[in-house]
Order: structure tokens, then sequence, then C-alpha cells
């Protein structure tokens, strides 16, 4: 998988993450579930560094990444590696440092696409849960959650989260990849309604020089 698509799968995997996504679901999962997104909907805004890796089960290779996201309504910042993706709510802009080169689109989100618009909405439909079980850890006990999608067509099976009890938000997530990979997802850094700017949800070229604009508006 390529840098620029797994930016884009970390980006969703983030922001399904991030909010509680039931259909046809046991009880337990579902009131676990509504009290995350009740938490995460109190946020004014809200910042996150994390690491994702994804593993190939068959040869045994990985990669490994660390990003941050900020979000603010509408609005958010992406950072993975050596790519920002960044909107202010009507405007995207997806910036690749490695050719200096910014890509602009709109903001336009359609059907069950995960995007900041809409991830507290989209736990009206697309996954079935299940509860595990509750996990002891050093740092605290985890609640564990199976999702899995309703459409199979998707490249994925399963996803497992791993929520902190005390805090009420996702720790960890696990997708199981149809290929047989898996993406390990974990927040190193979590703060509720961090501190925001308008500034940080626009690209100003005038930081870059010599960027290459593509303007696919």
């Amino acid at each position: 998988m390529n840098r620029y698509k797994l930016a884009s799968a970390c980006l969703a995997l983030i922001l399904l993450v991030s909010t509680s996504l039931f259909g046809q679901s046991d009880a337990k999962s579902t009131q676990i579930l509504k009290s995350v997104s009740a938490k995460y909907k109190s946020y004014k805004s809200l910042s996150a560094t994390f690491k994702l890796s994804r593993v190939d089960q068959k040869t045994k290779a990985s990669e490994n990444f660390t990003g941050s996201i900020i979000l603010n309504g509408p609005k958010f910042q992406f950072v993975l590696n050596n790519q920002t993706v960044m909107s202010d709510g009507a405007s995207t802009w997806t910036f690749l440092k490695e050719s200096n080169e910014v890509q602009i689109s709109e903001a336009k989100s359609s059907g069950d696409a995960i995007t900041p618009t809409n991830i507290f909405t989209l736990y009206e439909k697309g996954f079935k849960t299940k509860y595990i079980g509750d996990k002891k850890e050093k740092s605290g006990t985890v609640q564990q959650i199976e999702l899995t999608p309703d459409d199979t067509k998707k490249n994925y099976f399963k996803i497992l989260l791993s929520i902190d009890k005390a805090g009420q938000f996702v720790k960890e997530a696990k997708i199981y990849e149809k290929s047989g990979a898996i993406l390990p997802y974990s927040i190193v850094k979590f703060t509720p309604n961090s501190p925001v700017n308008d500034n940080m949800f626009v690209f100003d070229v005038k930081k870059y020089p010599g960027v290459e604009v593509i303007d696919l508006r």
C-alpha cells in the first residue's frame, strides 16, 4: 500500500473510531458506544497524536507511521509523515511534501463516506457491534468491542476497538483486512477542547515557496 492510500485509510480509520457505529448490535456494546459518542459530541474541538502500523500476516513485513489530527466541527487538519490534509469545511487541501505539491478539492462527502462532518451520525447504519469483554492493561481497563461491516464488499471484515473505560475514548483499534494484513492504530496523546484557530485549517501557499498547486474544484 503506497503512502497516499495508507494516509487516506488512516484518516478514515481515525474518524471511524472517533465515534460510535452500530446497527443490529448487542445491548452492552450499544450502551458503551453511545456513551463514547456523547463524550465526543461534548467537545468543541480535539487533537490527538497516534501511531499506525500495517502488518502483513503472510510475509511478516510491516510499515510504521506516526501522525496527528485536529478536529473543530467541519474543519480538520491531519498529518501523516510527509503528507498533510486540511479543510476549512468548504475546501480541502492535500499537501505532499516530497513532491512539493498541493491538491485542492471541494470538501464534499457522498453516501457513507467517513468525514469530520458526519462522524457523529454514522452510528445509525453500517456496522454490527459486539461486546467482547473488559481487559486490564497497565494504564487501566479497556472495553473491547468488535465491529462488523454490513457491506461485505469492504476490503476489511472486522475492526476491534479498545475503549478506555475511565476516559470513554477509543484508545486502540485494529482493522483486519481480507488480504490478511492488520492495521493496528493507537492513540499516543488525546486532548479534548484543545486550542484552535482558523489558520490551522487553510493551506497558505506563501509558506511553501515553489509549491505546485493543482486545483480540482
